[in-house]
């Protein structure tokens, strides 16, 4: 098994590298990166069965097995080896993402690969690598962010296991994560991570609420609304200031005034957001966001995480059962970008 994964991996880092050969280094790293990951994994029998695995991580483990069960059986996601192994790393982050913009825009920067396709983010395994490139990047005159990951997809090129990074995670965001990371094998669309991610977020949303429904208790069911809800306030917040920063961009002012609007505007975005941590009674959850200094990166992201979720609950309402829900997906997956936006847009609008 071990060989076959080597033999996948080095494939994959020698095609990267044929792409690209500025980026040998960084690929080299990638590939590196996630044959330690692999390797390092154990199955969760394993681990189960061990006398020296803790209590606490026996109990995560289980339970993590009995999501990806449900996640199988009740919501059609791949039955493959992912999520059967587990890897304990050293380190709080299984990468970190680097997201970079232009001075006065919010348009990300992208990155092409050979099997993910053009992407908003550029990955690495290790937090001082990932800063090297951001001086980098910011040297060049673009706005950075550079953030911690728990998890990511392969999308079924290799059997991702869980992580130590995420699998103490309370049990329905522990669902979410696993939901989310598998739906990724089931639809994936090269260049838009608009569609991908929003398709993700609503098998994830939709997901969770199945299973706290047939798993869940009251104390669970009302944590997690909190932590919806939570999550639902701060990107409403961060989606009025990305609107209020586009208008900013967009405006006939010059240059020098947009930079003074822009530096107050994330003045007050910090502002505000310690009067909504304050409604939540103290809850930081959300403060390693501010852990660098605002920038246009900090926002380059939510609306591809967001703005396509109201369709798709539309559409896993329409169809009214996953299975058809992903084929659907899948027949919007082939249509060209604008085509697929636009029958998406129509689903949101009739919603």
């Amino acid at each position: 098994m071990i060989d076959k994964t080597l033999r996948l991996a080095l494939a994959g880092a020698v095609a990267a590298m044929l792409a690209s050969c500025t980026g040998i280094n960084y690929y080299a790293q990638a590939a590196k990166g996630q044959f330690s990951l692999l390797t390092e994994a154990r199955p969760i029998e394993d681990w189960l069965a061990d006398n020296g695995t803790d209590s606490k991580l026996r109990l995560r483990l289980a339970t993590a097995r009995q999501i990806r069960s449900f996640a199988v059986k009740e919501l059609g996601l791949p039955d493959n080896a992912s999520y059967t192994n587990y890897t304990a790393l050293s380190r709080p982050y299984v990468v970190w993402n680097i997201v970079a913009t232009p001075e006065l825009s919010l348009k990300p920067l992208q990155w092409c690969f050979p099997v993910a396709g053009c992407v908003n983010y550029r990955g690495y395994y290790s937090k001082e690598a990932a800063q090297e490139y951001a001086s980098e990047l910011r040297a060049q005159g673009n706005d950075v962010q550079v953030g911690g990951v728990p998890a990511y997809s392969t999308l079924g090129w290799f059997n991702d296991p869980l992580i130590s990074t995420f699998i103490h995670y309370p049990d329905a965001e522990l669902a979410r994560l696993i939901f989310h990371e598998l739906s990724h094998q089931v639809v994936y669309v090269q260049g838009d991570s608009q569609f991908n991610e929003s398709f993700a977020s609503a098998v994830e949303e939709a997901g969770v609420e199945r299973w706290l429904s047939g798993y869940g208790n009251d104390a669970m069911r009302q944590n997690y609304a909190k932590f919806v809800s939570r999550k639902q306030d701060f990107i409403k917040l961060l989606l009025s200031y990305r609107r209020t920063l586009e208008d900013n961009y967009a405006s006939k002012a010059p240059p020098a005034e947009k930079r003074t609007t822009k530096v107050r505007l994330f003045s007050q975005l910090k502002d505000d957001y310690l009067v909504l941590k304050a409604s939540w009674g103290g809850f930081a959850g959300y403060d390693r966001f501010f852990a660098e200094p605002l920038s246009n990166a900090h926002l380059a992201a939510i609306a591809t995480y967001t703005d396509l979720v109201p369709a798709f609950r539309a559409l896993l309402a329409r169809e009214q059962s996953f299975t058809r829900f992903y084929a659907t997906a899948r027949k919007l997956a082939a249509l060209e970008k604008a085509e697929r936006h636009r029958r998406l847009k129509a689903l949101d609008v009739k919603a």
